[in-house]
């Protein structure tokens, strides 16, 4: 047993595992090469925990996110959520897991910019074919809970880097999911709104239970986190406290 997954073990014997991963491999091919980014990997995060991945630029974070939220398929090995084998679902059982489970907060927030933020937000549990009045209550309690209550027909546009951040965070976490995934989050935001950005997560953590997974170079972040992981060698290890 790695020791990611020793640590983890031990973390998850007072909770349940929500998330694994078991020996996960990702190998990509480029021009006849063969470029391996992850390998044996294990891990285990325990529901409501707050962990935190760190790693030099292109050690494969992100790749690993992606894996973890079944947007992209491991080369080997398994990942299980809540005891289901992700990658066993038929696509439709995926994109619901995706949609009702999973929230993915990415470096660049990817809003429609010829919409609201409340339309924003409302879009995922549109997409769960949640009746419009419903939608619209829920993406508006998301926003007041981010701290945007008095921002809810401003477009992109009108919003600064770090709303319009929040109203990414909000899009995420409107249909309640269980897990949050988020890769370099506070990446293009100044060291203040950063800050707020991640008091934000650990609000989530706290009053909506959601088990966090970041991927950061953030080390403020990271040490606010419950537990930190390197990823390195195609693996993850224990990273010493600071």
């Amino acid at each position: 047993m790695s020791g990611a997954m020793a640590e983890g073990a031990a973390l998850a014997s007072a909770a349940a595992v929500l998330l694994s991963a078991r020996r996960v491999g990702k190998t990509f091919h480029d021009a006849g090469r063969e470029i391996v980014v992850l390998k044996d990997l294990d891990l285990e995060v325990a529901a409501g925990e707050e962990l935190a991945i760190v790693g030099q630029s292109g050690v494969g974070k992100s790749t690993l996110l992606h894996l973890l939220g079944s947007l992209e398929r491991p080369t080997a090995g398994k990942v299980f959520f809540a005891g289901r084998d992700l990658f066993a679902l038929e696509e439709r059982e995926m994109a619901e897991f995706r949609n009702r489970e999973l929230g993915f907060v990415f470096q660049f927030h990817y809003l429609l910019g010829d919409f609201s933020a409340l339309e924003n937000v409302m879009m995922p549990a549109l997409i769960a074919r949640m009746p419009e009045r419903e939608a619209q209550t829920r993406a508006a309690n998301m926003l007041e809970l981010v701290g945007l209550a008095d921002k809810l027909h401003r477009r992109p546009a009108e919003l600064s880097g770090g709303e319009q951040q929040r109203v990414a965070v909000a899009r995420a976490v409107v249909l309640g999911p269980r897990l949050l995934l988020a890769d370099e989050p506070t990446g293009n935001l100044d060291p203040h709104t950063a800050d707020e950005v991640h008091e934000l997560f650990h609000r989530l953590n706290r009053e909506l239970r959601i088990t966090l997974v970041v991927a950061t170079h953030n080390e403020r972040l990271s040490r606010s986190m419950t537990r930190t992981l390197r990823l390195r060698d195609g693996r993850l290890f224990p990273e010493a406290a600071a």
